[in-house]
């Protein structure tokens, strides 16, 4: 009987796979290593040994090592893990990661790729290898270092951006356009999806586990969330996004139930088998050819990963407040690329986005940073203080100031300053670059090209280069070196705390300011020109060089800004100053506030006549934050207006009495007027008993009014006046404390009928 194809091949990848892991164990070697080399052996470009036949079966078996890796990792990695990673892995791997997608794509536009093979580039070099670090840190027993709880927080967290990427730069590749459009739609997609399925996946699969409790043996819990997997992974691919998601998603659902650490046991053994197919999958690919046409990509990627993504999360963990020792050998631990980079080059190449050559180039620089790594690793402590020694003594005390600032847990709102004191400027002034850049490149340089320059594009990129970087100095000057915050801005304290946080700052502005610049450049030049690349560093040397300059244009140009900013409200302020100018020798500007009972208040200023009757000018009435300059002759004065009369004393006088009048028709009730909340028991025998609230005169009684009642166990609040009044009631009462204390003698004579009310106490008959 003829062997089938497919079976062949699987067996001949574990034979390959099995002699090479044992051979690199031997030699104390990544696995992963060992995985890769099995599959070049066995693969289309290596013809000693016997070689796989059906490449699209391998294919159909890597995809599965992909799905059940991806399972893997979220069963290792939980929803509720990521909040447990803290601010210092967040921050390391935010910048790590950015930095190297920016570096990436520099260095493809420098090559000459298109946008989206730079971008996929970036990407690539940003995602380290969860496998060969940990296997690492197992191998030399490194798991307890203090810079390993970093590098395990910036790995789930890269994890979780790797997922973002792959479903961002999918939809970015298959659309054709990059446009942010596009991306704020296709991360609010994947944003619902990921809530909706989370939402589900809580409320659903702890109920399925404790009905089946009794059923689930090792065999059938092992069956069961296979299937939980493969069935996200069919509604991941539905909706449109990548069966990598769909995988990952139920892996981390399943790790929040009780079966969480179960089934993770359980599936290791799957995901190492299928896992070791992947990466021999991979292994198959390297051709040897393009490894040596391409050789020196392969040279310059490889550098480029390792010195990127050392000082990238060595900077980033320094900007999270981390020492300098374990900043150092976090950087040296993460330089290398792994699985996910495999992944994320797969889908470029599936989708026809990047050069066929970027694959096997990118799982060269995987198996050579896949050798390094244990090296980096195992010397990182002693390099890391040879390093440090190296630090002059002020950047080393500026670092220790910041970590102790970033630390201080009594300090609140870092953010906010931060934002408040650097980042709006910063903002604004990024806007205003890119701004003058769109500008150039999309107005400027056409109608230049279409009336003045013909055929002359070189010539032409370059003088709207020089024009955009020329226009952009100043506000470039401001991201980059712009004046601290003075003295009398803000407090000692905060000035303190804002002094000791220079070293993030400064490091903050010198990444924001560097991509700006690139962005200049990258508009108007063929970047993979290297004078493109060159400008880069030579205008920040320029606006270093020239800061004496740069810096009176940019502050002539914020305080024109701030100044109309905040016209009107220094117009409002003066204003009231300048009334002073209008006042003659003889007479006086003063302020009055309208009384409610005064006979002026809502009457129109024309019909009130302060001018005809008492002589006075009305200049200026202040209503809240409204001031009415001059008032016009239909305008009310209202309650509590304030208002600026011009007059003699005498004139002034007399005003102020009609105008600050006081109450004159009160209701008195007699003795002492003291106001006031009071209570009123109603015994079985009071007269308000079964009356309503209406027919009891509290008011005239009083001058009081019921606002609550509580009976038995229920309290009114503001009772209508039919409520009928029974006994027991606990009355509270607002009016004359004294008069109210009165009703809590029940013997008392009162006639609703003829609305007289006496007291034994005192007699209240004339008070209507």
């Amino acid at each position: 009987m003829e062997l089938p194809a497919l079976i062949y091949d699987l067996g001949l990848i574990l034979m390959a796979a099995a002699v090479m892991t044992l051979l690199f164990k031997w030699l104390k070697q990544p696995i992963v290593l060992g995985y890769l080399i099995a599959g070049f052996l066995v693969g289309p470009h290596f013809h000693l040994l016997p070689m796989v036949h059906d490449n699209n079966s391998i294919e159909t078996w890597s995809k599965i090592g992909v799905i059940f890796m991806l399972f893997g990792l979220g069963l290792e990695f939980s929803f509720r893990k990521l909040t447990h990673v803290g601010k210092a892995a967040t921050i390391t791997a935010a910048f790590e990661i950015i930095c190297m997608i920016v570096i990436g794509y520099l260095v493809g536009r420098i090559l000459g790729w298109s946008t989206m093979s730079s971008l996929f580039l970036g990407a690539i070099l940003s995602m380290s290898s969860t496998t060969i670090i940990v296997k690492a840190f197992d191998e030399q027993n490194m798991k307890g270092g203090n810079f390993a709880s970093i590098v395990f927080g910036v790995l789930i967290v890269e994890d979780l951006i790797a997922i973002l990427l792959l479903v961002l730069l999918g939809s970015i590749a298959v659309t054709k356009n990059f446009s942010g459009l596009g991306l704020i739609q296709s991360s609010f997609q994947l944003i619902f999806f990921l809530i909706l399925w989370f939402i589900l996946g809580i409320y659903l699969l702890p109920l399925f586990f404790r009905l089946c409790r009794k059923l689930l043996t090792n065999e059938i819990l092992l069956i069961v969330s296979t299937a939980f997997c493969f069935m996200m992974v069919i509604i991941a691919v539905k909706v449109g996004f990548s069966s990598a998601l769909g995988a990952f998603v139920m892996g981390s659902l399943l790790a929040e139930t009780v079966k969480g650490s179960k089934i993770e046991t359980l599936i290791e053994p799957v995901k190492d088998l299928f896992s070791a197919i992947f990466f021999v999958s991979v292994g198959m690919l390297i051709n040897p050819k393009i490894l040596i046409d391409y050789y020196w990509i392969i040279i310059l990627m490889t550098f480029i990963t390792i010195v990127g993504k050392y000082f990238g999360t060595a900077i980033g963990a320094l900007l999270s407040g981390c020492t300098i020792k374990s900043s150092m050998q976090a950087g040296m631990s993460m330089a290398q690329i792994g699985e996910f980079s495999f992944i994320i080059a797969m889908l470029g190449t599936n989708l026809s986005v990047t050069p066929d050559y970027l694959y096997p180039v990118a799982v060269a620089v995987s198996a050579i940073t896949t050798f390094t790594t244990p090296y980096l690793i195992k010397y990182s402590g002693l390099a890391a203080d040879n390093m440090e020694r190296q630090i002059p003594v002020g950047l080393r005390l500026s670092l220790l100031r910041y970590e102790s600032a970033m630390r201080d847990t009594g300090k609140r709102g870092i953010v906010g300053l931060l934002w408040r004191v650097h980042g709006i400027k910063i903002l604004l002034n990024s806007v205003i670059v890119v701004g003058i850049t769109i500008g150039c490149r999309y107005a400027a340089a056409p109608y230049i090209n279409e009336n003045f320059i013909h055929g002359q594009p070189i010539i032409l990129n370059y003088v709207m280069c020089l024009a955009a970087v020329i226009l952009s100095t100043p506000f470039l000057w401001a991201i980059f070196l712009s004046r601290r915050p003075r003295s009398g801005d803000y407090d000692t304290e905060t000035l303190a705390l804002l002094q000791r946080l220079n070293f993030g700052v400064l490091i903050l502005r010198l990444f924001i300011g560097f991509i700006l610049v690139g962005f200049i450049v990258g508009n108007f030049l063929s970047i993979y020109v290297f004078s493109g690349f060159v400008l880069i560093p030579f205008v920040i040397s320029l606006l270093v060089l020239f800061s004496n300059y740069f810096e009176p244009v940019y502050h002539k140009f914020e305080m024109q800004f701030i100044t109309h900013l905040t016209e009107k409200e220094k117009e409002e302020i003066a204003s009231k100053a300048k009334l002073s100018n209008l006042v003659p020798w003889d007479v006086t500007l003063t302020e009055f506030e309208l009384s409610p009972n005064s006979s002026l208040a809502a009457q129109p200023l024309r019909e009130a006549k302060l001018r005809n009757r008492l002589g006075v000018v009305v200049a200026m009435i202040e209503r809240g934050n409204k001031r009415l300059i001059p008032p016009g002759g239909d305008d009310l004065l209202l309650p509590f207006d304030k208002i600026f009369l011009i007059g003699t004393d005498e004139q002034l006088a007399a005003a102020r009495s009609e105008i600050e009048a006081e109450q004159t028709n009160e209701i008195e009730i007699g003795g002492d007027d003291e106001i006031g909340l009071t209570s009123v028991l109603l015994e079985l025998e009071h007269p308000f008993v079964g009356l309503m609230i209406r027919e009891c005169g509290i008011r005239e009684l009083a001058g009081g009014l019921i606002v609550g009642i509580e009976r038995d166990d229920t309290r009114q609040l503001n009772p209508v006046p039919e409520v009928v009044l029974q006994a027991n009631d606990l009355l509270w009462i607002v009016g004359n404390k004294n008069s109210i204390k009165q009703l809590q003698n029940k013997n008392f004579e009162f006639s609703t009928s003829t609305n007289i009310y006496k007291i034994a106490m005192g007699d209240y008959s004339d008070t209507n």
